[in-house]
């Protein structure tokens, strides 16, 4: 059996969801629920998530889906059916991603886009039209500096990168450098070794054995803001 605040969340997520089609964020659940503060919502939400009762969609800002709904507290259940529940029909595949839904992926820092730095991981989250990604795991990088401006690429640009450790010949990838180093830099294999190229003809190719360089992802998009 579900505890009340739990019976309450599910029906109140399920209420918005048929309302707007966005499920609730979590300082309105917790208004509705009157919590004191969001990790009471969060408690609940895993309880639920452990369940079987709701689903948080990857990398997507206030996105839930129910699952399966329990039936109201005053009626009785059927003969067979336990804990309550009633599944629900299975929901109808998801639609693409409208031009104006946004996602959230995660910010990992800054990227060279000259000399190699380390790219160092962050908790922060990078809301992203949903129409500049494509299937697959993304996170964000934000460049530094101008070796790839004829390609497009500036500094201060973010460079939305999907999650990969495969590339081919020509692609713009994100390249970890002997382990402690990453940068945006062109992918090219000649001769038996990896040459990662500037898109400025005032940087040298860099050159590296293979075993030096590991691909953690390459080119989706780009974002940039205007000041």
């Amino acid at each position: 059996m579900l505890t009340r605040k739990q019976h309450e969340l599910i029906r109140f997520i399920q209420t918005r969801l048929e309302e707007s089609g966005v499920s609730p964020s979590f300082e309105e659940m917790k208004e509705a629920l009157d919590l004191k503060s969001k990790s009471g919502v969060h408690r609940l939400i895993s309880a639920l998530e452990e369940r079987g009762f709701i689903r948080r969609l990857p990398n997507r800002a206030r996105a839930l889906e129910v699952l399966k709904q329990p039936e109201d507290v005053t009626s009785k259940a059927p003969v067979g059916k336990a804990d309550n529940v009633v599944t629900l029909k299975r929901p109808e595949p998801a639609r693409p991603a409208p031009a104006n839904d946004v996602i959230e992926i995660p910010l990992h820092g800054r990227i060279a886009a000259g000399v190699p730095i380390e790219a160092m991981e962050t908790a922060a989250m990078l809301p992203v039209p949903a129409a500049l990604l494509g299937a697959g795991e993304h996170y964000a990088l934000e460049v530094s500096g101008d070796s790839m401006i004829e390609a497009g690429i500036f500094d201060g640009d973010y460079a939305l990168i999907r999650r990969t450790d495969t590339a081919r010949d020509g692609e713009i990838v994100v390249a970890l450098v002997r382990g402690e180093e990453a940068t945006l830099k062109y992918l090219r294999r000649e001769n038996g070794r990896v040459r990662l190229d500037p898109a400025n003809a005032a940087y040298e190719p860099q050159i590296y054995e293979p075993r030096e360089v590991v691909v953690q992802g390459k080119l989706a998009g780009l974002l940039r803001r205007y000041h």
